[in-house]
């Protein structure tokens, strides 16, 4: 939920704290997705379509896109459940890239699908 202190000067969420709700997110998604660790790496084309108010519950949809070796890219949408009471809007959207890394740190191969079933 959008608190008062997570605010701008007119009022308004900062961009930066739904961004970080979306990379908390994404990273979920993308660390269930690799079987571990993952770290932010990229974040592209985030279009901010309407503000986030106080009161506001921030919903944030993730889908897992490409898969590379070591690098996944997430589809991320953020919608505002306004005050609380049920109308959605979609607030934002954005490219997330993460790479898996092991404990050093260090990239690592992210599983195929049918390793993670079983």
């Amino acid at each position: 939920m959008a608190m008062p202190a997570d605010t701008n000067a007119a009022g308004d969420i900062f961009g930066g704290w739904v961004l970080s709700q979306m990379d908390l997110a994404g990273g979920i998604a993308a660390g269930q997705r690799a079987a571990g660790r993952v770290v932010t790496i990229s974040v592209e084309r985030m279009t901010f379509i309407r503000p986030v108010k106080v009161g506001d519950v921030l919903c944030v949809y993730c889908a897992i896109g490409s898969v590379g070796r070591t690098s996944l890219k997430v589809a991320i949408e953020a919608w505002a459940l306004r005050q609380n009471i049920g109308r959605r809007e979609k607030v934002t959207d954005a490219t997330f890239t993460f790479v898996a890394v092991d404990d050093e740190g260090r990239p690592r191969p992210v599983p195929e699908m049918a390793l993670l079933s079983g």
